[in-house]
Parts: C-alpha cells; structure tokens; sequence
C-alpha cells in the first residue's frame, strides 16, 4: 500500500481535492489523506461545487488536522505550495507543488486550480 499526504494550510481546498483525485484515479494499492497545519473545520463550498461538477461528492469530507491523520511514514507527503513543512510527518519522498490558494477566486479560475491539482496527483502517483 502506497500512502500519500496533501497537506495545506485549512485543509479545506487544494489538499481536499488532491486526495479527492487520489481516490478517483489511484489504484487499490494508494490510501490517500488530506491534513492541514491550521484546519478551517470545513470545506469551501467552491471546492464542493467544483468536485460535484465531475461526479464527486467532496462534502463528505472533513477538514482535519496534522494530529489527525495516521502517524505512520508516507510513501510521498505534498505541499501545496503554503509554505508549510511537515517536519513531524515522516516520509519517504517530499514534494511542494506550489499551487495558489483558490479560496477567494472566482469558480471559473477556481476551476483551472482544480484541473491543475487532479493533472499533478495523476503525475504523482503514475496514473
């Protein structure tokens, strides 16, 4: 099993639809998690309304902390270009995609984020 973690800040968008993607297009041998370093407790509704327009329900999804998450060694940890260093997650390969914060665009540029975000998780995990 290859465990992946998306980690930014609110834990409310970019992580949120990184692990999204990683449940839609990864094997059965990825187990994808999504933290953050101050979680918001919630998700963007843009970034629910982006995901449901490609057939996923993001709003089952909680925002979570770094605390929250199995403290195991990840396989591959991603920032999303917040600045945060994980520096008590373990891991085996580190990557900072530094992707910009959708949360205050507009749905047509939050929608390229996303795009963006489901072309890099394919990358990552050889999809």
């Amino acid at each position: 099993m290859k465990n992946t973690l998306f980690v930014c800040v609110e834990n409310s968008n970019r992580s949120q639809m990184a692990e999204a993607f990683a449940i839609i297009h990864a094997t059965e041998s990825v187990k994808a998690y999504s933290a953050g370093s101050s979680p918001s407790g919630i998700i963007n509704p843009k970034a629910i309304e982006s995901m449901r327009e490609i057939g996923y329900d993001l709003s089952k999804h909680l925002s979570k902390s770094l605390n929250d998450i199995p403290q195991i060694e990840y396989d591959l940890v991603v920032t999303m270009g917040c600045g945060d260093k994980c520096p008590l997650i373990r891991a085996k390969k580190r990557e900072d995609w530094n992707i910009p914060d959708p949360k205050n665009m507009e749905i047509d540029e939050f929608r390229i984020i996303r795009d963006l975000i489901e072309h890099k998780v394919k990358s990552a995990l050889l999809i």
